[in-house]
């Protein structure tokens, strides 16, 4: 790859990164009184990042059988209000268990 080609890419990527959040500054100078798009924008971020994150936690272990369950003990943990890493780790934990025994049974 040539310099010109990185350095156009660069810039690519720091407007497609910026403009989404100087565009709402510019375009809304006062403060948004409507509860029905405070509520969809109070929600947004977490229904994009479930949208990004959702489906990749069943490609990225060896059987679905261990990404569900993991996923239940997150979500059941995310419930009761635990930790951001607390909820990681456990789920992570939880895969490494159930991959292990799944593996001495010989379903993986």
């Amino acid at each position: 790859m040539n310099t010109t080609r990185i350095l156009c890419a660069v810039v690519l990527m720091a407007l497609v990164t910026y403009l989404p959040r100087v565009i709402p500054l510019a375009l809304f100078k006062n403060k948004i009184k409507n509860r029905f798009v405070q509520s969809f924008l109070m929600y947004m971020p977490y229904g994009v990042l479930a949208a990004m994150v959702f489906p990749d936690v069943f490609a990225s272990t060896a059987s679905f059988v261990s990404a569900l369950i993991a996923c239940v003990c997150a979500l059941v943990m995310s419930y009761k209000k635990c930790g951001l890493m607390s909820v990681a780790l456990s789920a992570v934990g939880v895969v490494f268990v159930c991959e292990y025994i799944l593996s001495m049974l010989g379903w993986v």
